[in-house]
């Protein structure tokens, strides 16, 4: 079992805001002619902290990927959670789209097409071609897994029927 989320390289900006927040704040805070304008001065920085630093790391922890050996499992969802799985045994299309920062980071969008409206993405992995590699694999061994269990099964049924007509 693997568990994925996308790159971290989406908290940068968070967290350079978070500082430059804490720092103005550090700044001007006892400075300020009225001791309301200090309150209002901490009041604005903790909505900016909310808003540019706490949402993003709160989206960024609630979109996950797992990948297992049957399925992969999609959850994403701030306020409206939402789980979808994709089996393996199901066969889909796997591609992946990397533009130049993320080539960079090697990390990547892997698009999975399971005859779907619309692909299903997982956004931004690190290591998009192992995990597009990975997930040919999986469907792969599905696929034979489930050829030999269905091989199994008729086997077992022409024994069964063998029996029955005696």
């Amino acid at each position: 079992m693997a568990g994925l989320r996308p790159h971290a390289r989406v908290l940068f900006w968070p967290s350079l805001a978070l500082l430059a927040v804490v720092g103005a704040t550090g700044y001007f805070y006892g400075s300020l002619p009225e001791p309301w304008e200090n309150l209002a001065l901490l009041a604005a920085a903790a909505a900016l902290v909310l808003l540019l630093c706490l949402l993003p790391l709160a989206s960024w922890l609630n979109n996950r990927y797992t990948i297992t050996t049957r399925r992969i499992i999609f959850r994403h969802g701030f306020f409206v959670r939402t789980r979808q799985e994709l089996l393996h045994s199901r066969g889909y299309d796997v591609t992946v789209r990397q533009n130049w920062l993320q080539s960079l980071a090697h990390s990547g969008d892997v698009l999975i097409n399971a005859g779907l409206e619309h692909p299903l993405v997982l956004k931004d992995v690190p290591d998009a071609d192992l995990v597009q590699q990975v997930l040919h694999d999986l469907m792969e061994s599905s696929r034979t897994l489930t050829g030999s269990h269905h091989q199994e099964q008729s086997a077992l049924a022409d024994e069964t029927a063998r029996w029955g007509s005696r």
